[in-house]
């Protein structure tokens, strides 16, 4: 028996709502890009897309960084 082990792209709006509930803030970049910043964390992230586009995982993956690193600091 063949198990694929897929799951579906969140999309750019929950990347945008996780990023927000943990404190980030954003300000416009060109495009549709939007640049997010924690006063905590001296690193930055840009996430490209409307709210509706599926997110890429390298933008997954860095969101869960960024995370991650806010929860260290704040310990």
């Amino acid at each position: 028996m063949l198990v694929i082990d897929w799951k579906m792209p969140k999309k750019s709006r929950e990347l945008k709502t996780m990023l927000r509930k943990a404190g980030f803030f954003s300000r416009s970049g060109k495009g549709s890009h939007t640049i997010w910043e924690h006063p905590l964390l001296s690193d930055k992230i840009a996430l490209s897309g409307t709210d509706g586009d599926d997110a890429k995982p390298y933008q997954e993956k860095k969101v869960q960084e960024m995370l991650t690193l806010l929860k260290e600091v704040q310990k």
